[in-house]
């Protein structure tokens, strides 16, 4: 069975805009949970260890979730996270 990866709920947990660096929360409809960090609109993918590994089912740390980076930065609407994060601090 292959894995695609579909992202449920997203949160905006840190960002820095002067550096370009933000940090997002991504829970996946298969229940586990990696945190997005966007660098200059690059992006990489880390698994919370909250849950084994959806794809290899290993506990302890893993890359495989770095193949789909591109499916899941493209699920997570930046620019709207950033705008209702700036909107709820002022």
């Amino acid at each position: 069975m292959a894995f695609r990866p579909i992202v449920v709920d997203s949160k905006l947990v840190g960002s820095n805009a002067k550096t370009g660096l933000y940090q997002v929360l991504v829970k996946l409809r298969d229940g586990s949970q990696c945190r997005v960090f966007y660098n200059n609109k690059e992006a990489t993918v880390n698994r919370l260890q909250t849950t084994p590994c959806p794809i290899c089912r290993r506990d302890y740390y893993c890359n495989c979730l770095d193949k789909f980076t591109d499916q899941i930065t493209s699920q997570i609407d930046l620019e709207g996270l950033i705008a209702a994060d700036t909107a709820q601090t002022k």
